[in-house]
């Protein structure tokens, strides 16, 4: 718990659970359906979903929303593939969308 007071972090909108600390984002320029999205490199107390293959924007990907534990609440997904090279980034990585998550310990 000493963790989470001492760094800025992220939480869901809706049960206020940790899901990531602002020191884990990679990107700040993603964009989902509802809006501005920030790629991060770690995530917790989420739950992957199935496996999807989507085009977005950039490509065809193969992406697994990811759900709040708690609450259940989809907060954006994983992407667990992505078929162009340029693209492979962001294998491993996840989008939580803004309008899903709340600031804690600004």
């Amino acid at each position: 718990m000493d963790e989470l007071v001492k760094h800025r972090s992220y939480s869901c909108y809706k049960c206020r659970r940790h899901v990531s600390f602002h020191d884990d984002i990679i990107s700040t320029n993603f964009q989902s359906k509802k809006g501005k999205a920030f790629l991060f490199a770690h995530v917790r107390n989420v739950v992957v979903g199935t496996n999807e293959e989507k085009r977005l924007t950039t490509g065809l990907h193969t992406i697994a929303d990811i759900y709040c534990v708690d609450c259940n609440e989809v907060l954006g997904w994983k992407y667990e593939k992505a078929v162009e090279p340029s693209q492979k980034y962001k294998e491993g990585k996840f989008i939580l969308e803004l309008c899903k998550i709340v600031k804690d310990n600004w």
